[in-house]
């Protein structure tokens, strides 16, 4: 036990010590702010604000994401710290104006920027920043790729560095917020290959993040199979309520996650059918899918790359 928290003590130290050295923190408060917001109380002490269904924009400043907090007896838990450094602005100086407790923990579900670059904004309270165990090496890989893009979409000061994870989930792990325990669920390849799912013991609302699209078409960038696998297990925990990383901010689960199942499942089949029939990618573009149009908002800007990925997933199995 003594040997985790030092590890956790040096990587908080090398995390300041990295942003110190390109960021100013003391610049923070007069960052531009996101459009207006509010969060709704979608259970006792949880506390979400829904994104818009938008890709990034200069006037949305990627505030696309629904993003909140958890409040226990002691302290606060960010359950993702938004898509820019205003977006994580605002909802820093929204837990501010609904709680004095402080916040202790930041979640980073995964990768996506939507997700993570909100979460220089709270470097000031040096909390526990907490992720999947692949996420570091994710954020390697991508994660100035990313900063390099969205900076071409709101500007380079609405991008606040990257911030690493301090405590990694490899498996399953748990915080105390004071009476109020919070699970977390590292899951295979699925939305990402680095997702993390949250359960609030307390309410019993799952927080699966990304694993779980309402209304806007999801976004494959792990794997189609793995995916279908990892909604099985969040079903395998029970409960009947959750916050989806899209659409409204509460909703039945079941059902939520039947919806995408439909879509994940059209979207196996119909490629397997055609990689059958040895049909080509670009037959596969034209057809897979197309009667799931009506059921999701952005369906023509993902459903291509969506197929895409499953088709080069699925070609060799």
């Amino acid at each position: 036990m003594v040997a985790v928290k030092q590890w956790v003590e040096n990587m908080r130290l090398d995390r300041r010590k990295a942003l110190f050295g390109t960021f100013c923190l003391c610049c923070l408060p007069t960052i531009g702010r996101t459009a207006a917001f509010k969060v709704e109380e979608v259970a006792p002490g949880v506390f979400i604000r829904r994104g818009v269904d938008e890709d990034a924009t200069p006037q949305n400043r990627d505030a696309i994401a629904n993003i909140g907090f958890i409040v226990g007896r002691d302290s606060v838990l960010v359950t993702d710290s938004g898509g820019s450094l205003g977006d994580g602005l605002w909802l820093r100086e929204t837990i501010k104006a609904t709680t004095a407790k402080p916040i202790k923990y930041v979640v980073l579900s995964h990768i996506h920027p939507d997700h993570i670059f909100g979460a220089a904004a709270f470097v000031p309270d040096d909390p526990v920043f907490i992720g999947h165990a692949k996420l570091r090496a994710a954020l390697e890989t991508r994660g100035e790729f990313y900063r390099d893009k969205l900076s071409e979409i709101i500007g380079v000061d609405q991008v606040g560095p990257l911030v690493r994870p301090t405590l990694e989930i490899a498996d399953g792990g748990e915080v105390d917020l004071g009476g109020r325990i919070i699970g977390f669920k590292a899951h295979g390849p699925a939305h990402t290959m680095c997702d993390l799912s949250m359960l609030d013991r307390q309410s019993g609302l799952l927080l699966p993040a990304d694993l779980l699209f309402v209304s806007r078409i999801p976004a494959l960038d792990g794997s189609l199979l793995g995916w279908l696998k990892e909604l099985e297990t969040l079903k395998a925990m029970g409960a009947a309520k959750a916050v989806p990383g899209h659409g409204a901010v509460c909703v039945d689960f079941a059902r939520a996650a039947s919806d995408l199942t439909r879509y994940l499942t059209v979207l196996r089949d119909g490629v397997r059918t055609q990689i059958k029939q040895d049909g080509s990618l670009q037959q596969a573009i034209k057809t897979v899918g197309a009667a799931e149009r009506s059921n999701w908002l952005l369906f023509d800007d993902y459903n291509v790359r969506n197929v895409t990925q499953a088709y080069k997933e699925l070609e060799w199995e």
